[in-house]
């Protein structure tokens, strides 16, 4: 997998100086010693207040060094990537932020952090620093072990700690607080990937339709390989884990992580799918779901609840200056706003008939329905290879409202069909001729003839949609056709239309139009112009001389 660096030894480091100079603050600064120190703290710190000291290796930003700021930590120590910082740099850390009121160390459940910050702890008291430390052991993977790790709940005792030591509040309390609330944490991850590390080889262990549930913040195999799931079922799984360990009397907040590399299409997912999970009645806060503490760039994400009172409520909600943490909110279902009717009420035509219109529609649509396979054909060789059904889905959902058309109006006909094909044709093609169909509506309305109509309706359509003749699109063949169909009547605009759809076969770059992202020389007809030329011929045959 590929990574952006320079060099493997130097990552972390520039890491940092990268966050601090785009920090933008001017209330964070680092502490001399590089690459041995790597310490992120408070330059505004007030020492005479009980300062909030954690880390850990890098790999899960924006942990840690993103939460050091008024109301979370004071100071974060950074190890290399998954690597435990040294007992020097989490002591420098200590002795750069810890006054009289003393330092809260918060570390994971992991040996090398308890040791480190653990034998730090020991040196700075014996420095004269009053120490206490808080371990976070949130992880329900493994419920029978006896030490469980450490992993995104520690952001709950970040801002609780950080907000009580912001309020003023003693070593002692802030540290029983801490303990106490590391106690009511469960946490859950579950990942389709493990993480790479960059400048080391990767291999996945995964397979193409598994992943893994509870596997840890390092990349460390989960509890159980499962089968990839619906995220809805996935979900469900993992509240199943969490309803042994919530007491169903409790409110909890809910954190949601993205654990590396979950888009935030999928992320919104699937805090909807838990928000609609077994899970929901008992969630009354939520932070996220956004990267808070990852795993590099897992394709996973983490689920932590910690129960709530109110002295935690208060800590969780109250405003911080980290940037990287996200605001507690409180759940709330989506609210529906109504779809406004329209303004005008012609929209709505009573439906009427007109034997020669309604044939003229069929005729249209059926020969468009015909062309799906060709088009599609066509426009594989220049685009997506979709031309053709995205033309045959708006005929036919024009056939298949005929009945309720108001084919005696035919202004009133065209506006509908610009409705139709608006919402059923999708993409480009459809909103393009949806303007089409409606400019010529209401210049029909306005008095003009059906040719001068149809004009209007392609100057709108070339307005919006910037295509002009020569920059192979339909327009190529669709502008000569109507200004003959307006001079001289229908047979003069099918030939028109035809010369101009194999015109487009001559014109090697598309300036307009998906195709106009290919780079390479296009030798065959623009497909939305063969359809306009198709059409026209059709329409020019049914009502040629017998």
């Amino acid at each position: 997998m590929k990574h952006f660096f320079n060099r493997k030894d130097s990552i972390v480091t520039e890491a940092l100086d990268g966050f601090l100079a785009t920090a933008g603050s001017g209330t964070l600064a680092r502490l001399d010693g590089y690459p041995e120190i790597k310490v992120v703290l408070r330059a505004d710190w007030d020492k005479t207040k009980v300062s909030i000291v954690s880390g850990g290796g890098a790999g899960h930003e924006p942990s840690h060094a993103g939460f050091v700021g008024a109301g979370m930590l004071t100071a974060a120590v950074s190890g290399e990537i998954f690597a435990s910082p040294s007992v020097e740099a989490v002591l420098a850390a200590i002795r750069a932020t810890t006054g009289p009121a003393g330092c809260l160390l918060i570390v994971k459940n992991y040996t090398g952090d308890r040791l480190n910050f653990g034998l730090a702890a020991e040196k700075a008291r014996a420095e004269g620093f009053a120490v206490e430390m808080v371990i976070v052991a949130d992880d329900i993977a493994l419920p029978d072990i006896a030490q469980p790790r450490g992993v995104a709940g520690t952001l709950f005792v970040h801002k609780i700690a950080g907000h009580l030591s912001e309020s003023g509040h003693d070593l002692a309390s802030v540290a029983a607080a801490a303990r106490a609330a590391a106690k009511d944490i469960v946490s859950l991850g579950i990942s389709l990937s493990s993480c790479s590390i960059p400048g080391q080889a990767h291999e996945d262990r995964f397979g193409a339709d598994d992943g893994e549930l509870g596997l840890g913040i390092h990349g460390e195999p989960g509890v159980e390989r499962i089968a990839l799931e619906a995220a809805s079922k996935l979900v469900a799984i993992m509240a199943e884990r969490f309803a042994a360990r919530l007491d169903p009397h409790s409110r909890y907040a809910l954190l949601i992580n993205n654990l590396g590399s979950v888009p935030p299409l999928e992320m919104s997912l699937i805090a909807n799918a838990v928000l609609s999970s077994s899970l929901a009645r008992a969630v009354a806060l939520t932070i996220g779901p956004g990267h808070l503490m990852t795993a590099l760039n897992m394709n996973g994400f983490s689920l932590s609840l910690i129960r709530l009172n109110a002295d935690r409520e208060a800590a969780l909600s109250a405003p911080v200056g980290p940037h990287a943490w996200l605001p507690a909110k409180p759940v709330r279902q989506p609210v529906v706003v109504a779809v406004a009717k329209p303004a005008s009420r012609d929209a709505a035509k009573t439906t009427s008939r007109d034997a020669g219109v309604e044939r003229l529609i069929t005729a249209i649509c059926e020969k468009l329905i015909s062309l799906e396979e060709p088009l599609n054909s066509l426009d594989a060789k220049a685009g997506d290879g979709d031309t053709g059904s995205t033309v045959a889905t708006g005929a036919r959902s024009v056939l298949d409202r005929a009945d309720t058309l108001p084919l005696a109006d035919r202004g009133a006909t065209l506006a509908t069909i610009g409705d139709i094909l608006g919402t059923s044709m999708g993409g480009s093609s459809g909103v393009l001729l949806s303007i089409f169909f409606t400019a010529a509506a209401q210049s029909l309305k306005g008095g003009a003839p059906l040719g001068m109509a149809l004009l209007a309706g392609l100057d709108r359509m070339t307005f919006y949609g910037g295509a002009k003749v020569g920059d192979r699109t339909m327009v190529d063949a669709l502008e000569p056709a109507l200004k003959a169909f307006d001079a001289s009547g229908l047979e003069a605009a099918a030939a028109a239309a035809r010369r101009g759809a194999e015109a487009t076969a001559a014109m090697r770059k598309a300036k307009a139009g998906r195709s106009a992202y290919i780079g390479r020389q296009l030798d065959i007809a623009d497909p939305g112009a063969f359809a306009v030329a198709e059409v026209f011929s059709a329409v020019a045959a049914m009502f040629a001389p017998a």
